[in-house]
């Protein structure tokens, strides 16, 4: 490699350090071909924030915040988080886990027990939640609640964030341990048990919104939307692709009346509860939700409109495309779905990322198109399958009918 290519991948990680500060450091490598940045999180500042989405983190707000921007056009192929600091001896190589010395007591065996059976990954004492064993924002929830109820040990977003190693989470239940009373956990107990919120209806506001705008954006963006008679009698659950800022507002004004009075959207604090989204917060029948902090609050919420005979709007993939691909398509709708046996409607929409990709501010006038797919019945089949079959039946028509 030459000293030109080596000063701009230098570059390349000056720029990603100073996008997030949550890297402490950050190796940009050429290999086969491919550009791939080593990462060490600053685990410190993650602590301090409380976010224990760490991935999730590095991911949109420091790679794929480059990729948008990406110096001389050179864009990160890939990346890989390490947990100990590149200057030492294994940097880049997989931290190597150990059983010696493992702890013998009943906290550590039943909680090593529990993630046996959710985990991807062996469970060593020195083992990260996140990083090392895979567990998502979900099996966080079942294991908070798992603990509480086993132990008598309450533990939170904030509490976890301190706690996202194997050996600390079990010294802090042994520390604060209550009771010992092994018990079982499911999404159905957690899904019904009652809570105190009231959804944020608002009728009226949304049915004018739809009266403003859905002829705009059938002019501007010749919006084109088929399959309305495929939607079923309510309550269900509204899956569509996500690949712009403009998926929510045009998915509601095509959504027929009837249906968008009965429809509550879900949708991420980062975005809407910015001060100049706030008219859009309070009467756009939102459920605001922060994707470190209240999770089971979150799971309670959202599944509370679907208890009430209503609809929800939930983007599978959680986040927008960066090159109007599927994204992974997370298990949250399904578990809904399944566990109150409503149906999922799965809805394309293509061209609005022609529209409006990420990182611009004002649309372009592209063809868009919504389609509301045949639905999917949750029956016999687990989270993962009706995931599968969802995201399977929107790539599907994605391929048969593509606008671009």
């Amino acid at each position: 490699m030459g000293e030109s290519d080596r000063n701009v991948l230098a570059e390349i990680e000056k720029q990603v350090l100073y996008l997030s500060p949550f890297i402490k450091e950050i190796s940009v490598q050429k290999r086969d071909e491919e550009i791939i940045a080593l990462i060490y999180p600053d685990f410190d500042a993650l602590k301090k924030h409380q976010i224990i989405n760490i991935e999730s983190k590095i991911k949109w707000y420091a790679v794929e915040l480059y990729n948008l921007d990406p110096i001389d056009g050179i864009k990160l192929d890939g990346y890989r988080i390490v947990q100990v600091p590149l200057a030492t001896e294994k940097a880049g190589e997989e931290k190597e886990k150990v059983c010696i010395n493992e702890p013998r007591g009943e906290v550590y065996g039943q909680i090593k027990s529990y993630l046996q059976g959710v985990a991807s990954q062996a469970v060593f004492p020195t083992s990260h939640l996140e990083l090392d064993l895979g567990l998502d924002s979900l099996d966080y929830v079942m294991l908070f609640v798992f603990i509480e109820k086993s132990f008598g040990v309450h533990i939170d977003e904030g509490i976890f964030a301190d706690l996202m190693v194997m050996q600390d989470i079990c010294d802090y239940v042994t520390e604060n341990i209550q009771k010992l009373s092994i018990s079982s956990v499911s999404w159905e107990e957690l899904i019904y048990e009652p809570i105190t919120y009231k959804l944020p209806y608002s009728p009226l506001a949304v049915t004018l919104f739809k009266t403003l705008f859905l002829p705009l954006f059938k002019l501007y963006f010749r919006l084109e939307i088929s399959g309305k008679e495929r939607l079923p009698k309510s309550p269900y659950v509204i899956a569509p692709s996500h690949q712009s800022m403009l998926d929510g507002f045009i998915l509601a004004a095509a959504l027929p009346y009837a249906v968008l009075k009965k429809s509550f959207f879900l949708a991420y604090k980062g975005e809407f509860g910015k001060w100049f989204m706030q008219p859009v917060s309070r009467h756009g029948q939102l459920i605001i939700i922060d994707a470190n902090y209240g999770l089971k609050s979150v799971l309670q919420r959202s599944a509370l409109p679907l208890k009430e005979g209503d609809n929800i709007v939930i983007f599978p993939e959680g986040a927008r495309s960066r090159d109007g691909k599927l994204l992974p398509f997370k298990r949250f709708y399904a578990i809904l779905a399944k566990e109150l046996d409503v149906p999922i409607v799965p809805v394309l929409l293509d061209g609005t990322f022609e529209a409006l990709k990420a990182g611009k501010l004002f649309p372009r006038p592209v063809k868009v198109r919504i389609e509301y797919l045949p639905s999917v019945y949750p029956e016999d089949s687990s989270h993962e399958q009706i995931n599968a079959k969802v995201k399977t039946a929107i790539k599907e028509a994605m391929l048969k009918k593509p606008l671009r």
